[in-house]
C-alpha cells in the first residue's frame, strides 16, 4: 500500500482529498490528511461579518464534515517535513511516511511582523478581518463606533484575496450611509501598491469607485511601524497616516512548518512550478493554494482551478507520465462595491481582467467588469456553492480552469473542486 499525504484541511487540501479519493485505486493508495484545527471556516465570509451581513454560524462548520470517508484525518500540528526521507514529522512525535506529498497549509496573518501592531491596541483600535476572531471583534466595534478616521490598510503583498481590503472600504461606505453617519466618517485606503489593484484595468475601474465614494487613497505606503500613542501608521519614508480606527491586513505568511522544513522563501511560501504545481524542492512534493509562491492570487477560486489540474498531474506522476504544464493562473472574484452591487473580474497570468459575461459567453447571467446587483447575488450564492459543491469536489457547471481573452472557457467542462 502506497501513501499519499495531504498537509492542511482548508479549502485546497479538502478539495484534493475529495477529488483524489475518487481517482486513486483504494487497494493501492492510502490517503491521509493532517490538520490541527477542529473547524473549517468559509473565509470569504469574514468580509461580511463586521457589517452584520453574515452571522458567525454561517461561516464555520466542523472539519470532519467535509473529509471523505475513504481518507484518514489526523488532527495534529505538523512539526516539519523531512523531504529526503519522505517523512512528515508531527508535533506528537509520530512520523508519517509518504510516496506523494501535497502541501496545502495555506497562509495566516502575522501582525507581529510590524512594530507596534500587535500590542495593547490590538483588537481595540486596531483590527483585522482576515481571521474569524478579528472579523467578529471588528463587528462588535463597528456596532458602537461613533465615527472618526477609518483607515483600511494593507501591510505588504501578497495577501489572501487581494481585492478584499477594497471591498471592506466599499462596504464600510455603504454601512455608514445606511446608519446615517457617513458624514462623521473619513475613510482612507492605504496600500503599498501604486494603485488600487495589481491589474491596471481593474485598478482604473476601482480607482474610479474610490473617487465616487469619497474614499481617499494613499499609495506606495510601505509601513515600518504603528505609533499607538499618537494613532498613526508610519512608513519607511516617514510618511504618516492618522487613524481613529485602523483596519489592517497584516503581513501574510505561510505555515511556520515550512521554515522548520527549510523549504520556503522569506514569507514561508514554497517554490512551485506555476504551470504544473509540482514543487521545486522535490519531484514527489506538490503544492496548492496559498502555500505556493506562484504569481497568482491567493484566493479560493485559484485553488479551485488548480485542483482539477493538480488531480490529473498527481495521476500522471504516479503513472510515470510527463506532467501537464497547463495552469495559467486563472482567477475570478467578486468585488463587493456596496449598496447591493458587485463587480466580477476574470483574469490569469498574462491577461488583464476581461469584459463579457460569465459563466456563459453572451448569456451570463453575470457581467464581467460591470457593477451589478446580479453580481452581488452571485457572491452571496457562492457560500452555498462552497459548502455543498466546491470543497466536496463536485462538478460546478460551465466552470473551467482555463480562459480566453473574452472570458470564455477554453477547455471542455471538467470536474472542478
Amino acid at each position: 500500500m502506497k501513501n499519499l499525504v495531504i498537509l492542511g484541511a482548508g479549502t485546497a487540501g479538502t478539495m484534493m482529498a475529495n477529488l483524489l479519493t475518487k481517482k486513486l485505486p483504494k487497494n493501492e493508495w492510502k490517503i491521509t490528511i493532517v490538520d490541527k484545527e477542529e473547524t473549517h471556516y468559509y473565509q470569504p465570509g469574514f468580509l461580511f461579518l463586521p457589517f452584520d451581513i453574515y452571522k458567525p454560524k454561517q461561516v464555520k462548520k466542523s472539519i470532519d464534515k467535509f473529509i471523505p470517508s475513504e481518507a484518514s484525518l489526523i488532527k495534529s500540528k505538523i512539526d516539519r517535513i523531512e523531504k529526503d526521507a519522505n517523512l512528515v514529522h508531527l508535533e506528537n512525535g509520530n512520523a508519517l511516511p509518504y510516496d506523494v506529498l501535497i502541501v496545502a497549509t495555506g497562509t495566516h496573518i502575522a501582525p507581529d511582523e510590524i512594530e507596534g501592531m500587535l500590542g495593547k491596541e490590538w483588537q481595540k483600535s486596531i483590527f483585522d478581518f482576515y481571521s474569524f476572531e478579528g472579523a467578529k471583534n471588528l463587528r462588535d466595534k463597528l456596532r458602537e463606533w461613533k465615527g472618526g478616521k477609518l483607515v483600511v490598510h494593507i501591510c505588504e503583498m501578497p495577501i489572501k484575496c487581494p481585492v478584499a481590503p477594497l471591498e471592506f472600504a466599499f462596504l464600510a461606505d455603504s454601512f455608514f450611509i445606511n446608519k446615517g453617519m457617513r458624514d462623521k466618517v473619513d475613510i482612507t485606503f492605504v496600500t503599498p501598491m501604486d494603485g488600487a489593484f495589481t491589474k491596471p484595468v481593474a485598478a482604473r475601474e476601482l480607482g474610479h469607485l474610490l473617487t465616487e465614494k469619497n474614499i481617499n487613497i494613499v499609495s506606495n505606503f510601505n509601513i515600518e511601524r504603528v505609533d499607538t500613542e499618537n494613532n498613526k501608521i508610519i512608513d519607511y519614508g516617514e510618511k504618516e497616516v492618522e487613524y481613529d480606527l485602523l483596519v489592517t491586513v497584516p503581513t501574510n505568511m505561510g505555515d511556520s512548518m515550512v521554515e522548520r522544513s527549510n523549504m520556503g522563501d522569506d514569507l514561508n511560501f514554497i517554490p512551485t512550478d506555476k504551470a504544473t504545481l509540482q514543487s521545486k524542492i522535490k519531484d514527489n512534493i506538490f503544492v496548492i493554494g496559498d502555500a505556493t509562491n506562484i504569481p497568482a492570487s491567493k484566493a479560493g477560486s485559484v485553488a479551485h482551478f488548480e485542483a482539477e489540474i493538480l488531480t490529473e498531474n498527481i495521476q500522471r506522476f504516479i503513472n510515470g507520465q510527463e506532467l501537464k504544464a497547463i495552469f495559467d493562473g486563472h482567477s475570478n472574484c467578486f468585488i463587493e462595491t456596496g449598496h447591493g452591487k458587485a463587480l466580477l473580474i476574470d483574469f490569469n497570468y498574462t491577461h488583464e481582467p476581461v469584459t463579457g459575461t460569465f459563466p456563459l459567453p453572451g448569456v451570463g447571467p453575470l457581467k464581467l467588469l460591470k457593477e451589478t446587483h446580479m453580481n452581488h447575488l452571485g457572491k452571496l450564492a457562492f457560500r452555498w456553492i462552497y459548502w455543498n459543491m466546491l470543497i466536496k469536489g463536485r462538478h460546478i457547471p460551465f466552470v473551467s480552469a482555463a480562459m480566453d481573452t473574452q472570458g470564455k472557457n477554453l477547455e471542455e467542462e471538467t470536474i472542478t473542486a
